[in-house]
Protein backbone atom coordinates (compact mmCIF):
# COMPACT_ATOMS: atom_id res chain seq x y z
CA UNK A 1 0.00 0.00 0.00
CA UNK A 2 2.69 2.18 0.79
CA UNK A 3 4.36 1.78 -3.13
CA UNK A 4 0.92 3.06 -4.43
CA UNK A 5 0.43 5.54 -2.14
CA UNK A 6 4.15 7.21 -3.23
CA UNK A 7 2.98 6.95 -7.16
CA UNK A 8 0.92 9.72 -6.00
CA UNK A 9 3.02 11.57 -4.33
CA UNK A 10 2.81 14.50 -6.63
CA UNK A 11 -0.84 15.11 -5.30
CA UNK A 12 0.55 15.07 -1.74
CA UNK A 13 0.91 18.50 -1.66
CA UNK A 14 -1.97 19.75 -2.70
CA UNK A 15 -3.74 17.50 -0.44
CA UNK A 16 -1.58 18.25 2.90
CA UNK A 17 -2.45 21.81 1.88
CA UNK A 18 -6.50 21.90 1.77
CA UNK A 19 -6.16 19.82 5.30
CA UNK A 20 -4.19 22.55 7.07
CA UNK A 21 -6.72 25.47 5.66
CA UNK A 22 -9.43 23.36 7.56
CA UNK A 23 -7.61 22.37 10.20
CA UNK A 24 -6.80 26.45 10.81
CA UNK A 25 -10.60 26.72 10.54
CA UNK A 26 -11.84 23.86 12.83
CA UNK A 27 -8.94 24.43 15.35
CA UNK A 28 -9.99 28.01 15.85
CA UNK A 29 -13.35 26.21 17.45
CA UNK A 30 -12.73 22.76 18.53
CA UNK A 31 -8.98 23.82 19.00
CA UNK A 32 -5.55 22.88 17.35
CA UNK A 33 -4.66 19.72 18.80
CA UNK A 34 -8.37 17.99 18.95
CA UNK A 35 -9.43 14.87 17.07
CA UNK A 36 -12.36 17.15 16.16
CA UNK A 37 -10.19 19.70 14.15
CA UNK A 38 -8.52 17.04 12.31
CA UNK A 39 -10.90 14.60 11.94
CA UNK A 40 -13.40 17.56 10.15
CA UNK A 41 -10.32 18.69 8.36
CA UNK A 42 -10.59 14.99 6.40
CA UNK A 43 -14.53 14.91 6.32
CA UNK A 44 -14.31 18.74 4.39
CA UNK A 45 -11.91 17.56 2.36
CA UNK A 46 -13.81 14.90 1.45
CA UNK A 47 -16.83 16.50 0.59
CA UNK A 48 -14.84 19.06 -1.65
CA UNK A 49 -13.43 16.51 -4.09
CA UNK A 50 -16.81 15.18 -4.50
CA UNK A 51 -18.39 18.39 -5.29
CA UNK A 52 -16.03 18.85 -7.74
CA UNK A 53 -16.89 14.98 -9.39
CA UNK A 54 -20.43 16.01 -9.10
CA UNK A 55 -20.26 16.21 -13.77
CA UNK A 56 -18.54 13.17 -13.29
CA UNK A 57 -20.99 11.10 -11.19
CA UNK A 58 -23.89 12.90 -13.67
CA UNK A 59 -21.69 10.86 -16.58
CA UNK A 60 -21.84 7.95 -14.55
CA UNK A 61 -25.36 7.25 -14.11
CA UNK A 62 -26.21 8.27 -17.86
CA UNK A 63 -23.38 5.69 -18.62
CA UNK A 64 -25.04 2.86 -16.51
CA UNK A 65 -28.82 3.63 -17.97
CA UNK A 66 -27.26 3.64 -21.22
CA UNK A 67 -25.21 -0.26 -20.51
CA UNK A 68 -28.62 -0.95 -19.08
CA UNK A 69 -30.80 0.07 -22.12
CA UNK A 70 -28.01 -2.00 -24.52
CA UNK A 71 -27.61 -4.99 -22.74
CA UNK A 72 -30.04 -6.87 -24.66
CA UNK A 73 -28.46 -5.36 -28.08
CA UNK A 74 -25.18 -6.54 -26.54
CA UNK A 75 -26.08 -10.00 -26.00
CA UNK A 76 -27.30 -10.07 -29.31
CA UNK A 77 -24.11 -9.58 -31.08
CA UNK A 78 -22.09 -11.98 -28.70
CA UNK A 79 -24.74 -14.90 -29.55
CA UNK A 80 -24.60 -13.93 -33.55
CA UNK A 81 -20.37 -13.73 -33.52
CA UNK A 82 -19.29 -15.90 -30.72
CA UNK A 83 -17.30 -17.81 -32.93
CA UNK A 84 -15.56 -14.39 -33.95
CA UNK A 85 -14.23 -12.35 -31.08
CA UNK A 86 -12.80 -9.86 -32.96
CA UNK A 87 -15.79 -9.16 -35.11
CA UNK A 88 -17.48 -9.02 -32.06
CA UNK A 89 -15.37 -6.50 -30.58
CA UNK A 90 -15.58 -4.40 -33.72
CA UNK A 91 -19.54 -4.79 -33.29
CA UNK A 92 -19.25 -3.86 -29.86
CA UNK A 93 -17.52 -0.66 -30.49
CA UNK A 94 -19.98 0.27 -33.33
CA UNK A 95 -22.77 0.10 -30.99
CA UNK A 96 -20.98 2.07 -28.36
CA UNK A 97 -20.30 4.68 -30.95
CA UNK A 98 -23.66 4.83 -32.10
CA UNK A 99 -25.25 5.16 -29.22
CA UNK A 100 -23.18 7.66 -27.36
CA UNK A 101 -21.93 5.45 -24.68
CA UNK A 102 -18.38 4.99 -23.15
CA UNK A 103 -18.28 1.65 -20.88
CA UNK A 104 -15.48 3.63 -18.63
CA UNK A 105 -17.74 6.53 -17.83
CA UNK A 106 -19.34 3.99 -14.82
CA UNK A 107 -15.74 3.80 -13.44
CA UNK A 108 -14.75 7.60 -13.55
CA UNK A 109 -15.61 8.63 -10.04
CA UNK A 110 -13.33 6.19 -8.61
CA UNK A 111 -10.80 6.55 -10.79
CA UNK A 112 -11.08 10.13 -10.17
CA UNK A 113 -11.14 9.77 -5.87
CA UNK A 114 -7.99 7.35 -6.17
CA UNK A 115 -5.41 10.19 -6.47
CA UNK A 116 -6.75 11.82 -3.23
CA UNK A 117 -7.40 8.53 -1.46
CA UNK A 118 -3.89 6.88 -2.20
CA UNK A 119 -2.24 11.12 -1.30
CA UNK A 120 -4.31 11.52 1.81
CA UNK A 121 -2.75 8.08 2.80
CA UNK A 122 0.82 8.97 2.10
CA UNK A 123 0.30 11.91 4.57
CA UNK A 124 -1.17 10.13 7.18
CA UNK A 125 1.00 6.96 6.53
CA UNK A 126 3.92 9.92 6.79
CA UNK A 127 2.75 11.59 10.29
CA UNK A 128 2.35 8.26 11.90
CA UNK A 129 6.32 7.92 11.11
CA UNK A 130 6.70 11.22 12.50
CA UNK A 131 7.84 12.80 9.37
CA UNK A 132 7.18 15.90 7.54
CA UNK A 133 5.41 16.04 4.30
CA UNK A 134 3.87 18.77 2.16
CA UNK A 135 3.02 21.86 3.88
CA UNK A 136 2.89 19.64 7.16
CA UNK A 137 5.70 21.59 9.35
CA UNK A 138 7.39 20.24 12.97
CA UNK A 139 4.38 21.76 14.63
CA UNK A 140 1.25 20.81 12.48
CA UNK A 141 2.73 17.13 12.74
CA UNK A 142 2.80 17.13 16.25
CA UNK A 143 -0.51 19.05 16.69
CA UNK A 144 -1.66 15.64 14.26
CA UNK A 145 -0.17 12.84 16.56
CA UNK A 146 -1.76 14.55 19.24
CA UNK A 147 -5.45 14.26 17.83
CA UNK A 148 -7.14 11.64 18.23
CA UNK A 149 -10.68 10.17 17.64
CA UNK A 150 -12.78 8.50 20.42
CA UNK A 151 -9.73 7.79 21.67
CA UNK A 152 -8.10 6.18 18.26
CA UNK A 153 -4.99 8.62 16.82
CA UNK A 154 -5.21 9.27 13.18
CA UNK A 155 -2.56 7.26 11.98
CA UNK A 156 -3.64 4.37 14.15
CA UNK A 157 -4.23 0.93 12.09
CA UNK A 158 -6.26 -2.13 13.22
CA UNK A 159 -2.91 -3.98 12.57
CA UNK A 160 -0.73 -2.01 14.88
CA UNK A 161 1.24 -4.01 17.26
CA UNK A 162 0.99 -2.48 20.85
CA UNK A 163 4.14 -1.03 20.56
CA UNK A 164 3.43 1.14 17.40
CA UNK A 165 0.34 2.51 19.03
CA UNK A 166 1.72 3.10 22.44
CA UNK A 167 3.99 5.47 20.36
CA UNK A 168 1.11 7.57 19.25
CA UNK A 169 -0.31 7.64 22.53
CA UNK A 170 -3.19 5.49 22.92
CA UNK A 171 -4.15 1.95 23.66
CA UNK A 172 -4.39 -1.27 21.13
CA UNK A 173 -7.99 -1.56 22.63
CA UNK A 174 -9.47 1.30 21.85
CA UNK A 175 -7.95 1.58 18.18
CA UNK A 176 -9.17 -1.91 17.28
CA UNK A 177 -12.44 -1.12 18.70
CA UNK A 178 -12.65 2.20 16.74
CA UNK A 179 -11.93 0.79 13.72
CA UNK A 180 -13.76 -2.29 13.62
CA UNK A 181 -16.57 -0.45 14.13
CA UNK A 182 -15.52 2.22 10.96
CA UNK A 183 -14.96 -0.87 9.03
CA UNK A 184 -18.30 -2.82 9.61
CA UNK A 185 -19.87 1.03 9.03
CA UNK A 186 -17.79 1.88 5.65
CA UNK A 187 -19.03 -1.83 4.53
CA UNK A 188 -22.67 -1.63 5.33
CA UNK A 189 -22.87 2.28 3.68
CA UNK A 190 -21.34 0.59 0.68
CA UNK A 191 -23.81 -2.66 0.22
CA UNK A 192 -27.16 -0.76 1.16
CA UNK A 193 -25.78 1.71 -1.26
CA UNK A 194 -25.46 -0.89 -4.09
CA UNK A 195 -28.58 -2.77 -2.99
CA UNK A 196 -30.61 0.18 -3.08
CA UNK A 197 -29.75 0.63 -6.72
CA UNK A 198 -30.75 -2.91 -7.70
CA UNK A 199 -33.94 -3.17 -5.46
CA UNK A 200 -35.20 0.25 -6.74
CA UNK A 201 -33.86 1.96 -9.44
CA UNK A 202 -33.26 -1.11 -12.22
CA UNK A 203 -35.59 -1.89 -15.14
CA UNK A 204 -38.01 -4.83 -13.82
CA UNK A 205 -38.25 -5.60 -17.69
CA UNK A 206 -35.26 -6.56 -18.47
CA UNK A 207 -33.58 -9.29 -17.48
CA UNK A 208 -29.72 -9.19 -18.44
CA UNK A 209 -26.19 -10.72 -17.45
CA UNK A 210 -25.51 -7.10 -16.27
CA UNK A 211 -27.99 -7.14 -13.39
CA UNK A 212 -26.52 -10.81 -12.31
CA UNK A 213 -22.58 -8.98 -12.53
CA UNK A 214 -24.27 -5.82 -10.35
CA UNK A 215 -25.58 -7.97 -8.01
CA UNK A 216 -22.63 -9.92 -7.55
CA UNK A 217 -20.77 -6.70 -6.74
CA UNK A 218 -23.05 -5.86 -4.18
CA UNK A 219 -21.73 -8.82 -1.70
CA UNK A 220 -18.28 -8.50 -3.53
CA UNK A 221 -17.06 -4.57 -2.65
CA UNK A 222 -18.07 -4.83 1.41
CA UNK A 223 -16.35 -7.92 1.95
CA UNK A 224 -13.31 -5.73 -0.37
CA UNK A 225 -13.88 -3.02 1.65
CA UNK A 226 -13.82 -5.17 5.22
CA UNK A 227 -10.34 -6.82 4.22
CA UNK A 228 -8.52 -3.85 3.20
CA UNK A 229 -9.64 -1.66 6.01
CA UNK A 230 -7.87 -3.30 8.73
CA UNK A 231 -4.60 -1.85 7.26
CA UNK A 232 -6.10 1.91 6.55
CA UNK A 233 -5.33 4.20 8.70
CA UNK A 234 -8.13 5.64 10.94
CA UNK A 235 -7.67 9.22 9.11
CA UNK A 236 -8.60 6.97 6.25
CA UNK A 237 -11.33 5.08 7.13
CA UNK A 238 -12.83 8.89 8.23
CA UNK A 239 -12.13 9.46 4.25
CA UNK A 240 -13.79 6.50 3.07
CA UNK A 241 -16.61 6.14 5.57
CA UNK A 242 -17.52 9.79 4.49
CA UNK A 243 -17.35 9.15 0.89
CA UNK A 244 -19.44 6.35 1.28
CA UNK A 245 -22.04 7.98 3.14
CA UNK A 246 -22.10 10.71 0.41
CA UNK A 247 -22.57 8.40 -2.25
CA UNK A 248 -25.30 6.92 -0.70
CA UNK A 249 -27.06 10.04 -0.06
CA UNK A 250 -26.17 10.95 -3.61
CA UNK A 251 -27.75 7.74 -4.68
CA UNK A 252 -30.97 8.05 -2.88
CA UNK A 253 -31.52 11.79 -5.14
CA UNK A 254 -31.32 10.67 -7.89
CA UNK A 255 -33.18 7.26 -6.89
CA UNK A 256 -35.65 10.00 -6.16
CA UNK A 257 -35.87 12.86 -8.28
CA UNK A 258 -34.58 11.14 -11.58
CA UNK A 259 -35.27 7.34 -11.18
CA UNK A 260 -34.88 4.82 -14.05
CA UNK A 261 -37.65 4.43 -16.47
CA UNK A 262 -39.03 0.72 -15.72
CA UNK A 263 -38.07 0.73 -12.43
CA UNK A 264 -39.40 0.96 -8.99
CA UNK A 265 -38.49 4.06 -7.98
CA UNK A 266 -40.04 5.61 -10.85
CA UNK A 267 -43.53 3.63 -9.96
CA UNK A 268 -43.24 5.67 -6.58
CA UNK A 269 -41.93 8.70 -8.42
CA UNK A 270 -44.84 9.24 -10.64
CA UNK A 271 -47.42 8.02 -7.80
CA UNK A 272 -45.96 10.93 -5.86
CA UNK A 273 -46.48 13.09 -8.43
CA UNK A 274 -50.00 12.06 -9.47
CA UNK A 275 -50.81 12.89 -5.95
CA UNK A 276 -49.38 16.26 -6.16
CA UNK A 277 -51.16 17.36 -9.38
CA UNK A 278 -54.44 15.64 -7.48
CA UNK A 279 -53.84 18.08 -4.66
CA UNK A 280 -52.97 21.26 -6.26
CA UNK A 281 -54.25 20.72 -9.77
CA UNK A 282 -50.55 21.23 -11.39
CA UNK A 283 -47.18 20.20 -12.37
CA UNK A 284 -44.94 21.97 -9.95
CA UNK A 285 -40.81 22.37 -9.75
CA UNK A 286 -38.97 22.39 -12.64
CA UNK A 287 -37.52 18.12 -12.20
CA UNK A 288 -41.50 17.17 -12.40
CA UNK A 289 -42.38 19.10 -15.70
CA UNK A 290 -39.40 17.47 -17.25
CA UNK A 291 -39.70 14.21 -16.47
CA UNK A 292 -43.52 15.20 -17.59
CA UNK A 293 -42.42 16.41 -20.86
CA UNK A 294 -40.18 13.14 -21.24
CA UNK A 295 -43.38 10.86 -20.76
CA UNK A 296 -45.17 12.59 -23.23
CA UNK A 297 -42.39 13.16 -25.56
CA UNK A 298 -42.18 8.91 -25.69
CA UNK A 299 -45.48 7.98 -27.28
CA UNK A 300 -46.73 5.20 -28.02
CA UNK A 301 -42.93 3.76 -26.80
CA UNK A 302 -44.14 4.49 -22.92
CA UNK A 303 -43.70 2.06 -20.47
CA UNK A 304 -46.78 0.08 -17.91
CA UNK A 305 -45.33 2.96 -15.43
CA UNK A 306 -45.67 5.58 -17.38
CA UNK A 307 -48.98 4.66 -19.26
CA UNK A 308 -51.06 4.08 -16.10
CA UNK A 309 -49.49 7.97 -14.82
CA UNK A 310 -51.33 9.03 -18.31
CA UNK A 311 -54.06 7.64 -17.24
CA UNK A 312 -54.57 8.58 -13.64
CA UNK A 313 -53.98 12.15 -15.48
CA UNK A 314 -57.34 11.48 -17.70
CA UNK A 315 -59.43 10.42 -14.66
CA UNK A 316 -58.70 13.86 -13.04
CA UNK A 317 -59.87 15.65 -16.45
CA UNK A 318 -56.23 16.65 -17.12
CA UNK A 319 -54.31 15.94 -19.95
CA UNK A 320 -50.29 16.46 -20.17
CA UNK A 321 -49.04 18.55 -22.39
CA UNK A 322 -45.60 18.80 -24.41
CA UNK A 323 -44.14 21.52 -22.07
CA UNK A 324 -44.69 19.46 -19.34
CA UNK A 325 -47.88 20.98 -17.61
CA UNK A 326 -51.05 19.81 -17.45
CA UNK A 327 -54.07 21.10 -18.83
CA UNK A 328 -57.81 20.33 -18.38
CA UNK A 329 -58.65 18.11 -21.65
CA UNK A 330 -62.38 17.31 -22.98
CA UNK A 331 -61.78 14.06 -24.04
CA UNK A 332 -60.22 13.51 -20.33
CA UNK A 333 -63.08 15.69 -18.91
CA UNK A 334 -65.37 12.76 -20.27
CA UNK A 335 -63.56 9.96 -19.40
CA UNK A 336 -63.01 11.05 -15.82
CA UNK A 337 -67.01 11.88 -15.27
CA UNK A 338 -67.94 8.48 -16.70
CA UNK A 339 -69.28 9.69 -20.35
CA UNK A 340 -72.82 8.25 -19.33
CA UNK A 341 -74.21 8.05 -22.98
CA UNK A 342 -71.09 5.94 -23.96
CA UNK A 343 -70.71 3.63 -21.02
CA UNK A 344 -73.72 1.24 -20.00
CA UNK A 345 -74.55 1.38 -16.76
CA UNK A 346 -74.47 -1.30 -14.54
CA UNK A 347 -77.78 -2.70 -12.72
CA UNK A 348 -77.54 -2.19 -9.05
CA UNK A 349 -77.39 -6.10 -6.76
CA UNK A 350 -80.78 -6.04 -5.21
CA UNK A 351 -81.10 -7.86 -1.16
CA UNK A 352 -82.95 -11.65 -0.83
CA UNK A 353 -86.12 -9.94 0.35
CA UNK A 354 -86.06 -7.58 -2.78
CA UNK A 355 -85.71 -10.66 -5.09
CA UNK A 356 -88.22 -12.80 -3.72
CA UNK A 357 -90.48 -9.68 -3.62
CA UNK A 358 -90.13 -8.94 -7.18
CA UNK A 359 -90.62 -12.87 -8.33
CA UNK A 360 -94.03 -12.93 -6.47
CA UNK A 361 -95.15 -9.58 -8.10
CA UNK A 362 -93.55 -11.09 -11.14
CA UNK A 363 -95.75 -14.33 -10.64
CA UNK A 364 -99.16 -11.90 -10.12
CA UNK A 365 -98.17 -10.49 -13.20
CA UNK A 366 -98.17 -13.55 -15.12
CA UNK A 367 -101.72 -14.67 -13.10
CA UNK A 368 -103.44 -11.51 -14.36
CA UNK A 369 -102.13 -12.05 -17.59
CA UNK A 370 -103.67 -15.58 -17.84
CA UNK A 371 -106.99 -14.42 -16.79
CA UNK A 372 -106.59 -12.24 -19.04
CA UNK A 373 -106.38 -14.45 -21.84
CA UNK A 374 -108.76 -17.06 -20.59
CA UNK A 375 -111.27 -14.64 -21.05
CA UNK A 376 -110.27 -13.11 -24.01
CA UNK A 377 -110.36 -16.96 -25.26
CA UNK A 378 -114.38 -17.47 -23.50
CA UNK A 379 -115.46 -14.40 -25.29
CA UNK A 380 -114.11 -15.34 -28.70
CA UNK A 381 -115.59 -18.38 -28.31
CA UNK A 382 -119.03 -17.47 -27.68
CA UNK A 383 -118.69 -15.02 -30.44
CA UNK A 384 -117.94 -18.17 -32.76
CA UNK A 385 -120.68 -20.27 -31.47
CA UNK A 386 -123.42 -17.18 -32.06
CA UNK A 387 -121.83 -16.81 -35.53
CA UNK A 388 -122.86 -20.43 -36.23
CA UNK A 389 -126.45 -20.37 -34.63
CA UNK A 390 -126.87 -17.70 -36.93
CA UNK A 391 -125.49 -19.03 -40.21
CA UNK A 392 -128.07 -20.66 -42.91
CA UNK A 393 -128.39 -24.18 -43.61
CA UNK A 394 -126.97 -24.62 -46.96
CA UNK A 395 -125.21 -27.45 -48.58
CA UNK A 396 -123.44 -29.97 -46.57
CA UNK A 397 -119.70 -29.62 -46.09
CA UNK A 398 -117.39 -32.20 -48.46
CA UNK A 399 -116.70 -34.90 -46.97
CA UNK A 400 -119.81 -35.56 -45.04
CA UNK A 401 -123.13 -37.75 -46.62
CA UNK A 402 -126.12 -35.60 -45.08
CA UNK A 403 -126.28 -32.52 -42.20
CA UNK A 404 -126.45 -33.77 -38.94
CA UNK A 405 -130.06 -32.91 -37.41
CA UNK A 406 -130.44 -31.09 -34.62
CA UNK A 407 -129.65 -33.18 -30.99
CA UNK A 408 -127.79 -35.62 -33.15
CA UNK A 409 -123.50 -35.52 -33.15
CA UNK A 410 -122.05 -34.49 -36.53
CA UNK A 411 -119.86 -37.38 -38.26
CA UNK A 412 -121.32 -40.86 -38.75
CA UNK A 413 -123.45 -42.64 -36.51
CA UNK A 414 -123.41 -45.41 -34.54
CA UNK A 415 -126.16 -48.32 -35.65
CA UNK A 416 -128.90 -49.18 -33.11
CA UNK A 417 -129.20 -52.30 -31.55
CA UNK A 418 -131.63 -54.69 -32.71
CA UNK A 419 -133.71 -54.68 -29.25
CA UNK A 420 -134.42 -51.14 -30.00
CA UNK A 421 -135.78 -50.99 -33.25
Amino acid sequence: MDTIASLFSFITWPVSWVIVQFHSLYGAIFGDNTGWAWGLSIVSLVVLIRICLIPLFVKQIKSTRNMQVLQPKMKAIQERYKSDKQRQSEEMMKLYKETGTNPLSSCLPILAQSPFFFALYHVLSAIASNKKIGVIDQSLLDSARQAHIFGAPLAAKFMNSPAEVSALGASLTDVRIVTAVMIVMMSASQFFTQRQLMTKNVDLTVKTPYMQQQKMLMYIFPVIFAVMGINFPVGVLVYWLTTNVWTMGQQMYVINQNPTPGSKAQDQYLARLLKSVTAHGEVRGRTRRNMVKRIVSKGPDRNDIERKFITGLAKLGLAAQEDGMVIKGEAAVTEAEGGAAQRRQQPKRQTKAQRQTGAVQQAGAKDADSTESGSKASLHKQDATQDEKLKPAGKPASGSSRQAKSGQRKGPQRPKHPSKK
